[in-house]
């Protein structure tokens, strides 16, 4: 017996209807290009990208269509994802920091039709037009007075939605219909593409006002550090609109002084973003001696935070949020909101609890299996390869058979390469990618666990651990390390640092410093970068 129900499809339109219906007077304060803060409601928006979608249709986009944004966090590149999907149409975002040799690998597999970039990238695309679609049609996002010379022939996007009707009848399709196109970074081979629908995204951001959101004061304000560019940065511009918040737009500007000067004049009550970004600012708030004013939750992402850093903002009185996914999973998988029973045990504890990666987002399931495939407990102790399945993850990979042989295990759960523990209150413990574990003597090694205790030393700004081989113990960890100053400490400073945490068989056989180290497109660090820079490198006991 099936219940008797009206049912509409899940579509991204409706959640733009809905926020300018009841919550049109929160905003969209965007840093621009153009050198100014602008400002437009939701209720304002929902008419610019009725603009934005009769433009759209005007110049022969059709559903299905790949219509392509190389942008930075702004209302423009908002207006995109509600005016390319609300038609029908697929809005692929691309990292801008990307190889050119990605970026044209991407943009000819999606067969981009239309291509949507801020003044920044221009000359990046100029440099490589000739290597992409026949027939591309450009749009630089800003206005005449700002628009650049260029070789591509670009038009203008305040022109393109410049009379055109502010009001939209938006079509009604099956829910399953694509939306939204993400394409991995930092993985070997060629990027894959996560395509997303309407119904996966808009549960996904359902799931997340559900649970990121629940506690925020009426009206917060909220900023993306995370790129749009970076798994619709992780699904804020359709679940901010949903609970009614103000979205405030960083644009290119990421650096920490910049960080909290827009915080603090706009009163952000929330940031998310990866442990880096939020270096950067915790330098600045060191230098300022206070907090941006409001400033009361960050949400972690990307990788894990370091132990120190959660310390040092729950100090502040900032709480600190995990949150853990990927983009095959649109991407949040599970989150660090704490329940009552954490929030009663000692400030230690907590931070115990708020280093792991939190527990299941509703909609996400979590397993661990062993090398078998067999299911392990979830004791807490028992640790193997996390697999996930659910509404917002993907069930294969764009236009990409190869890919999806190995990308799902016998019962369908997707692979995530995460080495993972679930303990039996839900809370999940990403102990290492796969390929970054280090296994010595038969034994493993988390490069993650050492990462995060070594940050902790005053004289380390940033680190990664990688796996060296040997001939004895198959592999042994390196420390590769920025300082945050002009002090280098000694190896055997450094294990004694971390000797309280770790046997002596698992501290790190050398410590190398550097200027600076490698980072992926989305902002964490590119082992695959320094294992291939250190593939020459031999240990110390091991020199002649």
């Amino acid at each position: 017996m099936k219940g008797m129900m009206m049912q509409q499809s899940l579509l991204i339109s409706d959640i733009l209807n809905y926020a300018a219906d009841a919550h049109g007077d929160s905003e969209i304060i965007s840093v621009r290009t153009e050198g100014d803060l602008h400002r437009q409601t939701y209720r304002e928006t929902a008419a610019r990208v009725a603009q934005l979608a009769h433009a759209l249709k005007a110049k022969g986009i059709e559903t299905g269509d790949r219509v392509a944004t190389l942008a930075w966090n702004g209302y423009r590149h908002f207006e995109l994802y509600y005016g390319v999907s609300g038609i029908g149409a697929v809005v692929h975002t691309i990292n801008p920091r990307l190889s050119p040799e990605q970026l044209i690998y991407i943009v000819n597999h999606a067969s981009d039709k239309m291509l949507f970039t801020d003044v920044t990238f221009v000359p990046l695309l100029e440099a490589v037009k000739d290597h992409l679609p026949q027939g591309l049609t450009y749009v630089v996002m800003t206005d005449r007075a700002h628009m650049p010379e260029n070789t591509l022939g670009a038009l203008c996007y305040e022109e393109l939605l410049q009379g055109q009707p502010e009001h939209i009848d938006w079509p009604q399709m099956d829910e399953n219909t694509a939306a939204a196109l993400c394409y991995t970074s930092g993985t070997t081979g060629n990027p894959k593409g996560a395509l997303y629908s309407h119904r996966s995204t808009v549960l996904h951001a359902l799931f997340v006002t559900l649970v990121l959101g629940a506690g925020y004061p009426p009206a917060s304000k909220i900023l993306p550090v995370v790129p749009q560019f970076h798994v619709n940065a992780w699904g804020l511009p359709y679940a901010a609109p949903l609970m009614g918040h103000s979205l405030v737009m960083p644009g290119g500007a990421l650096d920490g002084p910049s960080l909290f000067k827009l915080m603090d004049s706009e009163k952000v009550f929330s940031a998310w973003g990866v442990p880096t970004v939020w270096q950067g600012l915790m330098t600045e708030i060191k230098a300022q001696r206070r907090k941006p004013e409001g400033f009361s939750e960050v949400v972690v992402g990307g990788s894990a935070a370091p132990r120190s850093m959660i310390e040092g903002f729950e100090k502040l009185s900032v709480d600190v949020v995990h949150a853990w996914g990927m983009t095959e999973m649109s991407p949040i998988g599970t989150h660090g909101k704490m329940p009552e029973w954490v929030k009663s045990k000692s400030f230690d504890e907590q931070i115990d609890k708020k280093s792991l990666q939190g527990r299941r987002m509703f909609g996400v399931d979590l397993k661990i299996n062993d090398e078998d495939g067999n299911r392990l407990p979830h004791d807490g102790a028992a640790a193997g390869e996390l697999f996930v399945r659910g509404n917002g993850i993907i069930s294969g990979y764009y236009n990409n058979e190869e890919a999806n042989k190995s990308a799902f295990d016998a019962e369908g759960w997707f692979g995530t390469g995460d080495i993972a523990s679930i303990d039996a209150q839900g809370f999940l413990n990403i102990q290492d990618r796969a390929k970054d574990l280090v296994k010595s003597g038969g034994e493993w090694i988390s490069s993650i666990d050492l990462e995060n205790t070594a940050i902790s030393h005053p004289d380390i700004a940033s680190c990664a651990v990688i796996a060296i081989a040997h001939p004895k113990w198959d592999e042994r960890p390196v420390l590769v390390a920025v300082p945050a100053g002009e002090a280098r400490p000694s190896l055997e400073e450094l294990h004694a640092h971390m000797a309280e945490h770790f046997a002596k068989w698992q501290l790190p056989d050398d410590l190398v410093w550097v200027e600076a180290l490698p980072l992926t497109a989305t902002g964490k660090v590119s082992k695959l970068t320094l294992r291939k820079q250190f593939e020459d490198y031999t240990l110390p006991e091991l020199r002649t």
